[in-house]
């Protein structure tokens, strides 16, 4: 074989095989082993040969979507999860930052609660603007504006999960922390503060001391409240809920909450904790 030519082959096919390499390429496979015009000139590449189409197969392409599918299908729960599981914690440090300011202002007030039932009556919509359930108005916008300087950050008062549409219209959950228009709105509970009576009841904590607070309660006998011995069993802030049990409870609301199953709950002691509610969906 001429050595020139020998050379040549090799530096068109780049591969250092040779003249006798093409030969058997192309005996082989049936198509060039170069792109380039006559002379030979040009890199080899892929060519598709009469009768056979690059690309995928339908049965292929099934197959890939399939896959596909069954790792969406396994991911997407995790995914629902992970994302329940940070909402339930910002939720939790919500009613934190709540509790420590509710220590702020009882430390600056004499261990008093505030009297505030002229915001429980006054706030946009008035007491208790819904017939349905709950019997009472348990919602805290009022205690938006008696902790401003406790509390200035207003996003504190919104669980995040009642950003949903279907919270979005619900009367009972929300209550804003002011006149204006524009004023911030807490979607949180407040069951020891939910009626403006006169005299106050024994299981309401308008004007009252910490520890005279939870005497009263403890003498109530109300049996939605359940045994107290002290502050730790006195629920302070609670996720909004709606009992499936609940006589009254608006019917697309029956049996929900924010969080799936359950509620987040501060203690008048401080802890904000999780509590798995059976009346709830």
């Amino acid at each position: 074989m001429n050595p020139g030519f020998r050379k040549a082959g090799r530096l068109r096919n780049g591969r250092g095989h040779g003249y006798a390499w093409r030969v058997q390429w192309e005996s082989r496979c049936g198509w060039p082993a170069t792109s380039g015009p006559a002379t030979g000139a040009g890199e080899p590449r892929w060519r598709a040969s009469a009768g056979r189409p690059v690309g995928f197969t339908l049965i292929e392409l099934l197959v890939v979507i399939a896959v596909i599918a069954v790792l969406a299908a396994l991911l997407l729960p995790a995914l629902s999860g992970a994302k329940r599981r940070s909402s339930g914690a910002v939720c939790r440090s919500n009613l934190r930052q709540m509790g420590l300011a509710w220590e702020l202002y009882l430390g600056d007030h004499s261990e008093r609660f505030p009297d505030r039932r002229d915001l429980k009556r006054s706030l946009p919509g008035g007491y208790r603007p819904w017939t349905t359930w709950p019997p009472s108005d348990p919602r805290a916008g009022w205690a938006m504006e008696v902790l401003a300087r406790e509390l200035p950050e207003t996003e504190v008062w919104r669980c995040p999960e009642t950003r949903r549409s279907v919270w979005a219209d619900a009367t009972a959950v929300w209550q804003a922390g002011g006149a204006g228009p524009e004023a911030p709105r807490s979607s949180y509970w407040m069951w020891r503060f939910d009626r403006a009576d006169e005299p106050v009841p024994l299981d309401v904590f308008w004007g009252k001391t910490r520890s005279q607070a939870v005497v009263d309660l403890e003498q109530s006998g109300n049996p939605q409240v359940g045994a107290v011995h002290g502050p730790g069993d006195v629920e302070l802030v609670t996720d909004v809920y709606f009992p499936a049990t609940a006589p009254g409870v608006e019917e697309g609301l029956r049996g929900r909450a924010p969080h799936s199953g359950g509620r987040h709950r501060l203690f008048l002691d401080g802890r904000a904790v999780w509590f798995r509610d059976r009346r709830l969906h």
